[in-house]
Protein backbone atom coordinates (compact mmCIF):
# COMPACT_ATOMS: atom_id res chain seq x y z
CA UNK A 1 0.00 0.00 0.00
CA UNK A 2 2.72 2.29 0.96
CA UNK A 3 4.60 1.58 -2.55
CA UNK A 4 1.12 2.65 -4.56
CA UNK A 5 1.31 5.87 -2.14
CA UNK A 6 4.26 6.63 -2.86
CA UNK A 7 3.79 6.20 -7.28
CA UNK A 8 0.32 8.50 -6.74
CA UNK A 9 2.44 10.88 -4.86
CA UNK A 10 5.32 11.01 -7.47
CA UNK A 11 2.72 11.28 -10.40
CA UNK A 12 0.83 14.03 -9.28
CA UNK A 13 4.23 16.19 -8.56
CA UNK A 14 5.29 15.38 -12.07
CA UNK A 15 1.54 16.74 -13.53
CA UNK A 16 1.69 19.78 -11.61
CA UNK A 17 5.37 20.52 -12.58
CA UNK A 18 4.55 20.51 -16.13
CA UNK A 19 1.23 21.98 -15.34
CA UNK A 20 3.65 25.46 -14.33
CA UNK A 21 6.10 24.60 -17.15
CA UNK A 22 3.13 24.95 -20.24
CA UNK A 23 1.88 28.05 -18.15
CA UNK A 24 5.25 29.94 -17.88
CA UNK A 25 6.03 28.88 -21.99
CA UNK A 26 2.77 29.98 -22.43
CA UNK A 27 3.28 33.56 -20.51
CA UNK A 28 6.18 33.88 -22.32
CA UNK A 29 5.31 33.43 -25.78
CA UNK A 30 2.08 35.78 -25.34
CA UNK A 31 4.68 39.09 -25.00
CA UNK A 32 5.80 37.85 -28.68
CA UNK A 33 4.17 39.59 -31.65
CA UNK A 34 2.77 36.26 -33.50
CA UNK A 35 4.27 35.87 -37.03
CA UNK A 36 1.60 35.26 -39.83
CA UNK A 37 1.93 33.87 -43.46
CA UNK A 38 0.41 35.77 -45.79
CA UNK A 39 -0.53 33.71 -48.87
CA UNK A 40 -1.51 35.56 -52.43
CA UNK A 41 -3.35 34.70 -54.77
CA UNK A 42 -2.03 35.80 -58.48
CA UNK A 43 -4.57 34.05 -60.70
CA UNK A 44 -6.32 36.66 -61.70
CA UNK A 45 -2.82 39.41 -62.23
CA UNK A 46 -2.74 40.46 -65.65
CA UNK A 47 1.05 39.39 -67.54
CA UNK A 48 1.37 43.29 -68.01
CA UNK A 49 -1.03 45.43 -66.64
CA UNK A 50 -0.03 48.25 -68.48
CA UNK A 51 0.88 46.96 -71.77
CA UNK A 52 -2.11 45.97 -74.99
CA UNK A 53 -1.56 44.26 -77.95
CA UNK A 54 -4.05 45.21 -80.29
CA UNK A 55 -4.90 45.19 -84.27
CA UNK A 56 -4.18 48.10 -86.06
CA UNK A 57 -6.18 50.75 -87.12
CA UNK A 58 -5.21 51.17 -90.96
CA UNK A 59 -5.64 54.76 -92.24
CA UNK A 60 -8.22 54.82 -95.18
CA UNK A 61 -6.24 57.22 -97.41
CA UNK A 62 -3.18 55.01 -98.22
CA UNK A 63 -1.35 55.90 -101.20
CA UNK A 64 2.69 55.57 -102.56
CA UNK A 65 4.68 58.29 -104.12
CA UNK A 66 0.70 59.83 -104.73
CA UNK A 67 -0.61 56.63 -106.19
CA UNK A 68 -3.46 55.18 -104.50
CA UNK A 69 -3.51 51.94 -102.87
CA UNK A 70 -7.32 49.87 -103.70
CA UNK A 71 -8.17 49.31 -100.09
CA UNK A 72 -11.65 48.27 -101.22
CA UNK A 73 -9.68 44.84 -101.50
CA UNK A 74 -10.36 42.25 -98.90
CA UNK A 75 -6.94 40.22 -100.11
CA UNK A 76 -5.15 44.27 -100.36
CA UNK A 77 -6.02 44.68 -96.97
CA UNK A 78 -4.93 41.58 -95.53
CA UNK A 79 -1.33 42.09 -96.97
CA UNK A 80 -1.12 45.75 -95.88
CA UNK A 81 -2.57 44.42 -92.40
CA UNK A 82 0.64 41.88 -91.97
CA UNK A 83 3.10 44.49 -92.77
CA UNK A 84 1.37 47.03 -90.40
CA UNK A 85 1.57 44.32 -87.68
CA UNK A 86 4.88 43.31 -88.07
CA UNK A 87 6.50 46.75 -88.45
CA UNK A 88 4.21 48.40 -85.41
CA UNK A 89 4.90 45.26 -82.82
CA UNK A 90 8.61 44.70 -83.67
CA UNK A 91 9.05 47.85 -81.49
CA UNK A 92 13.04 47.74 -81.06
CA UNK A 93 13.44 47.55 -84.87
CA UNK A 94 10.81 50.90 -85.40
CA UNK A 95 12.49 53.08 -82.48
CA UNK A 96 16.36 52.57 -84.18
CA UNK A 97 14.31 53.33 -87.88
CA UNK A 98 13.12 56.72 -86.02
CA UNK A 99 16.32 57.17 -84.83
CA UNK A 100 18.54 56.77 -87.97
CA UNK A 101 15.86 58.57 -90.23
CA UNK A 102 17.01 61.92 -88.34
CA UNK A 103 19.88 61.44 -89.19
CA UNK A 104 20.47 60.27 -92.83
CA UNK A 105 16.84 61.57 -94.32
CA UNK A 106 18.43 65.48 -94.64
CA UNK A 107 21.03 63.45 -97.00
CA UNK A 108 18.45 61.67 -99.00
CA UNK A 109 15.51 63.82 -99.35
CA UNK A 110 17.16 66.73 -101.01
CA UNK A 111 18.86 64.51 -103.60
CA UNK A 112 15.37 62.93 -104.37
CA UNK A 113 13.76 66.22 -104.94
CA UNK A 114 16.80 67.76 -107.14
CA UNK A 115 16.23 64.60 -109.13
CA UNK A 116 12.26 64.63 -109.33
CA UNK A 117 11.38 61.51 -107.53
CA UNK A 118 8.78 61.20 -105.28
CA UNK A 119 9.43 61.98 -101.15
CA UNK A 120 8.25 58.08 -100.46
CA UNK A 121 11.11 57.02 -101.82
CA UNK A 122 13.01 57.63 -98.78
CA UNK A 123 11.21 54.78 -97.21
CA UNK A 124 12.41 52.34 -99.61
CA UNK A 125 15.72 52.62 -98.53
CA UNK A 126 14.80 52.15 -95.30
CA UNK A 127 12.42 48.85 -96.15
CA UNK A 128 16.16 47.86 -97.96
CA UNK A 129 18.83 48.47 -95.65
CA UNK A 130 17.44 49.42 -92.27
CA UNK A 131 19.63 52.30 -93.11
CA UNK A 132 22.51 50.43 -92.39
CA UNK A 133 25.78 49.75 -94.75
CA UNK A 134 24.66 46.00 -94.90
CA UNK A 135 25.48 43.47 -97.60
CA UNK A 136 23.46 40.86 -98.76
CA UNK A 137 23.53 37.14 -99.51
CA UNK A 138 23.46 38.03 -102.96
CA UNK A 139 26.29 40.50 -102.76
CA UNK A 140 24.21 43.81 -102.65
CA UNK A 141 25.65 46.45 -100.59
CA UNK A 142 25.25 50.03 -99.05
CA UNK A 143 21.86 51.77 -97.42
CA UNK A 144 20.32 51.36 -101.44
CA UNK A 145 21.24 47.64 -101.70
CA UNK A 146 23.32 48.22 -105.39
CA UNK A 147 24.82 45.07 -106.59
CA UNK A 148 27.78 45.27 -108.21
CA UNK A 149 27.09 45.15 -111.47
CA UNK A 150 24.82 47.97 -111.09
CA UNK A 151 26.94 50.02 -109.72
CA UNK A 152 29.57 50.16 -112.52
CA UNK A 153 27.02 50.28 -114.77
CA UNK A 154 25.81 53.84 -113.61
CA UNK A 155 29.31 54.86 -112.96
CA UNK A 156 30.23 54.01 -109.75
CA UNK A 157 33.53 52.70 -108.72
CA UNK A 158 33.10 48.93 -107.06
CA UNK A 159 36.96 47.82 -106.11
CA UNK A 160 38.25 46.34 -102.96
CA UNK A 161 40.36 49.53 -102.49
CA UNK A 162 36.90 52.22 -103.01
CA UNK A 163 33.03 50.80 -103.37
CA UNK A 164 31.24 54.29 -104.43
CA UNK A 165 27.98 51.70 -103.19
CA UNK A 166 28.66 53.09 -99.70
CA UNK A 167 29.16 56.71 -100.62
CA UNK A 168 25.40 57.68 -99.21
CA UNK A 169 25.23 60.82 -101.77
CA UNK A 170 26.58 58.95 -104.72
CA UNK A 171 23.98 55.76 -104.19
CA UNK A 172 21.18 57.32 -103.88
CA UNK A 173 21.53 59.60 -106.89
CA UNK A 174 22.77 56.36 -108.62
CA UNK A 175 18.91 55.05 -106.97
CA UNK A 176 17.09 57.67 -108.53
CA UNK A 177 18.42 57.42 -112.19
CA UNK A 178 17.54 54.20 -112.26
CA UNK A 179 13.69 54.43 -110.71
CA UNK A 180 13.26 57.47 -112.86
CA UNK A 181 14.05 54.52 -115.33
CA UNK A 182 11.86 51.93 -114.42
CA UNK A 183 8.85 54.98 -113.70
CA UNK A 184 9.33 55.35 -117.76
CA UNK A 185 9.32 51.74 -118.79
CA UNK A 186 6.18 50.80 -116.46
CA UNK A 187 4.28 54.07 -116.16
CA UNK A 188 4.11 53.91 -112.52
CA UNK A 189 5.71 54.86 -109.19
CA UNK A 190 4.17 52.20 -107.64
CA UNK A 191 5.92 49.24 -110.51
CA UNK A 192 9.18 51.27 -110.32
CA UNK A 193 9.92 50.59 -106.93
CA UNK A 194 8.61 46.85 -107.36
CA UNK A 195 11.47 46.58 -109.96
CA UNK A 196 14.09 48.04 -107.63
CA UNK A 197 13.39 44.91 -105.19
CA UNK A 198 12.55 42.16 -108.21
CA UNK A 199 14.46 43.83 -111.24
CA UNK A 200 12.74 45.47 -114.66
CA UNK A 201 13.60 41.95 -116.25
CA UNK A 202 11.09 39.83 -113.53
CA UNK A 203 8.66 42.42 -113.37
CA UNK A 204 8.45 42.59 -117.16
CA UNK A 205 8.03 38.85 -117.48
CA UNK A 206 5.36 38.62 -114.71
CA UNK A 207 3.28 41.49 -116.37
CA UNK A 208 3.72 39.56 -119.72
CA UNK A 209 2.77 35.93 -118.07
CA UNK A 210 -0.16 37.24 -115.98
CA UNK A 211 -1.47 39.63 -118.79
CA UNK A 212 -1.41 42.20 -115.58
CA UNK A 213 0.04 46.18 -115.64
CA UNK A 214 -0.86 46.90 -112.03
CA UNK A 215 1.56 46.09 -109.22
CA UNK A 216 -1.42 45.47 -107.01
CA UNK A 217 -3.35 42.95 -109.50
CA UNK A 218 0.45 41.11 -110.00
CA UNK A 219 1.16 37.51 -108.26
CA UNK A 220 4.86 38.20 -107.37
CA UNK A 221 7.50 36.50 -105.42
CA UNK A 222 7.05 36.04 -101.09
CA UNK A 223 9.16 39.21 -101.26
CA UNK A 224 8.42 41.65 -103.91
CA UNK A 225 5.17 40.94 -103.14
CA UNK A 226 5.50 42.36 -99.83
CA UNK A 227 7.70 45.04 -100.72
CA UNK A 228 5.41 48.28 -101.24
CA UNK A 229 3.22 47.07 -98.73
CA UNK A 230 5.80 47.48 -96.08
CA UNK A 231 7.38 50.60 -97.70
CA UNK A 232 3.76 51.93 -96.78
CA UNK A 233 3.47 50.69 -93.28
CA UNK A 234 7.13 51.83 -92.87
CA UNK A 235 6.17 55.34 -94.00
CA UNK A 236 3.06 55.50 -92.07
CA UNK A 237 4.79 54.77 -88.61
CA UNK A 238 7.93 56.83 -88.76
CA UNK A 239 5.39 60.08 -90.21
CA UNK A 240 3.08 59.24 -87.49
CA UNK A 241 4.33 57.67 -84.64
CA UNK A 242 2.72 58.49 -81.63
CA UNK A 243 -0.32 56.65 -83.57
CA UNK A 244 1.22 53.85 -82.52
CA UNK A 245 2.29 54.35 -79.39
CA UNK A 246 5.93 55.35 -80.06
CA UNK A 247 7.11 58.56 -77.80
CA UNK A 248 10.42 59.91 -78.61
CA UNK A 249 12.05 63.05 -78.46
CA UNK A 250 14.28 64.97 -80.02
CA UNK A 251 17.10 63.96 -78.14
CA UNK A 252 16.42 60.62 -78.90
CA UNK A 253 17.20 60.99 -82.01
CA UNK A 254 20.31 60.37 -83.81
CA UNK A 255 21.94 63.55 -85.36
CA UNK A 256 24.32 64.24 -87.94
CA UNK A 257 27.75 65.35 -87.20
CA UNK A 258 28.90 68.63 -89.84
CA UNK A 259 31.47 67.97 -91.71
CA UNK A 260 33.67 69.47 -94.46
CA UNK A 261 35.57 68.18 -97.44
CA UNK A 262 38.80 67.76 -98.32
CA UNK A 263 39.90 67.10 -101.79
CA UNK A 264 42.47 64.37 -103.03
CA UNK A 265 44.25 63.54 -106.27
CA UNK A 266 47.09 61.27 -105.21
CA UNK A 267 47.38 57.94 -103.37
CA UNK A 268 47.18 57.96 -99.37
CA UNK A 269 49.45 55.49 -98.17
CA UNK A 270 48.21 54.83 -94.65
CA UNK A 271 44.57 56.31 -93.58
CA UNK A 272 45.39 56.38 -89.93
CA UNK A 273 48.28 59.43 -90.08
CA UNK A 274 46.15 60.82 -92.19
CA UNK A 275 42.92 60.95 -89.92
CA UNK A 276 45.57 62.28 -87.41
CA UNK A 277 46.26 65.38 -89.28
CA UNK A 278 42.68 66.18 -89.15
CA UNK A 279 42.52 65.70 -85.13
CA UNK A 280 40.52 61.86 -85.54
CA UNK A 281 41.45 58.81 -86.03
CA UNK A 282 41.20 56.28 -88.43
CA UNK A 283 37.92 54.90 -86.63
CA UNK A 284 36.18 58.05 -87.00
CA UNK A 285 37.64 58.27 -90.61
CA UNK A 286 36.09 55.77 -92.10
CA UNK A 287 32.44 55.99 -90.36
CA UNK A 288 32.40 58.97 -92.39
CA UNK A 289 33.57 57.81 -95.63
CA UNK A 290 32.71 54.06 -95.58
CA UNK A 291 33.33 53.76 -99.35
CA UNK A 292 37.19 53.90 -98.43
CA UNK A 293 37.46 50.04 -97.87
CA UNK A 294 41.13 49.66 -97.01
CA UNK A 295 43.85 51.20 -94.94
CA UNK A 296 45.44 53.21 -97.92
CA UNK A 297 44.21 54.72 -100.85
CA UNK A 298 46.16 53.00 -104.36
CA UNK A 299 44.98 55.97 -107.29
CA UNK A 300 47.13 55.28 -109.61
CA UNK A 301 44.76 57.36 -112.09
CA UNK A 302 45.25 60.64 -110.01
CA UNK A 303 41.43 60.75 -109.40
CA UNK A 304 39.77 63.87 -107.94
CA UNK A 305 38.20 62.53 -104.29
CA UNK A 306 36.38 64.00 -102.13
CA UNK A 307 37.02 62.93 -97.78
CA UNK A 308 34.57 63.94 -95.34
CA UNK A 309 36.21 64.91 -92.07
CA UNK A 310 34.45 65.91 -89.06
CA UNK A 311 34.22 68.99 -87.72
CA UNK A 312 36.23 69.46 -84.20
CA UNK A 313 34.35 68.88 -80.81
CA UNK A 314 32.06 66.38 -81.71
CA UNK A 315 34.77 63.40 -81.28
CA UNK A 316 36.85 62.36 -78.21
CA UNK A 317 39.99 61.76 -79.68
CA UNK A 318 42.85 60.11 -76.95
CA UNK A 319 46.34 61.80 -78.01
Amino acid sequence: MKIIKSILMICGVLFIGSTLIFAVQQGHLSYEPEKQVTIVDNSDKSVAEEYRITAIEIPADLNFAGEKVPQEDPEIMERIDREFLVNTYWQSNAVLLMKRANKYFPVIEPILAKNGIPDDFKYLAVAESGLQNVVSPAGAAGFWQIMKGTGKEYGLEVNGNVDERYHLGMATQLACEYLKKNKEKFGSWTLAAASYNAGAGAINRYMGIQQETDYYNLLLGEETGRYVFRILAIKEILTHPEKYGFELGKEDLYANVPTFNVKIDKPVEDFATFAKEYGINYKILKRHNPWLREPHLNNASAKEYTIEIPEKGYYTVSR
